[in-house]
């Protein structure tokens, strides 16, 4: 049963992004979707005891989440726009490491975080060892950022409604 939810998952992702109906394509997308559910079926979702209806608001959220997180990238490329044009404001460019621990507890949570971190202008993931981020922050303000509210996130897109890590030190 779980691989055939993942085998139409797949070929639901393949209808989307190719656009194209047409037998050839619709060969293909079966013949790919089954080789990816053949060979890494058991990657996509290593919890298995966990409900489809809580995987669908796990997807909800995932949504909600890279909604705000394309908030956040705007506001952070604004940032950046204003060090970089505005007078004084490389005044403001002060490089940092910025060292944390995560609550998290899967690498595809510390995945998502590292690469939400990544994709906001002004910081960028160093290094993941174990629990510890190293992130390279280009200001002040964008290391002010890395407050927790992004790891908080995405804990609650799975459902761990606690209190999340340390504060950047």
């Amino acid at each position: 049963m779980y691989r055939i939810f993942v085998f139409i998952l797949l070929m639901a992702i393949w209808l989307v992004f190719s656009g194209f109906f047409d037998g050839a394509h619709l060969v293909l997308g079966v013949i790919s979707a089954a080789f990816v559910t053949w060979i890494s079926a058991d990657f996509l979702f290593p919890a298995r005891e966990v409900p489809v209806i809580a995987r669908v608001g796990q997807g909800f959220r995932l949504v909600l989440y890279l909604l705000w997180l394309f908030w956040e990238v705007v506001l952070s490329n604004l940032h950046l726009l204003r060090l970089t044009l505005w007078p004084g404001g490389m005044a403001e460019v002060r490089p940092s490491i910025v060292h944390f621990k995560t609550g998290l507890r899967t690498d595809f949570e510390k995945f998502l975080l590292a690469n939400s971190i990544t994709l906001t202008p002004g910081t960028v993931t160093m290094k993941i060892l174990g629990d510890d981020f190293y992130v390279h922050a280009i200001s002040d303000a964008a290391a002010a950022g890395l407050d927790g509210r992004m790891e908080a996130r995405i804990a609650r897109i799975f459902g761990e409604d606690k209190e999340m890590g340390e504060e950047a030190a």
